[in-house]
């Protein structure tokens, strides 16, 4: 397929001179670097997401955990219902 592209020139160099090395032509040379980049893209892959709980100990004496609880579900239901009112 034939197309254009801008190619930075200090890209562009790089790719000249590896041409030159290799005694390739320039389009193949852009071809197999485009071709081992998307190779390399594809071969990663994320490392999964882990999360390392922490122990916080016991809770100090007098807290209740209980009321904190019902605080923060009242919070958030009123964070709720303001986000509501405003797209009325």
């Amino acid at each position: 397929m034939r197309t254009t592209l801008t190619i930075e020139d200090t890209l562009a160099n790089q790719l000249k001179q590896r041409a030159l090395e290799t005694g390739k032509p320039f389009k193949q040379v852009v071809n197999e670097t485009l071709l081992m980049g998307l190779q390399s893209q594809n071969a990663r892959k994320p490392k999964p997401y882990r999360l390392r709980p922490a122990a916080l100990g016991t809770p100090l004496p007098g807290v209740d955990l209980a009321g904190a609880l019902r605080l923060a579900d009242q919070l958030e239901d009123e964070a709720i219902r303001a986000k509501l009112e405003q797209r009325k």
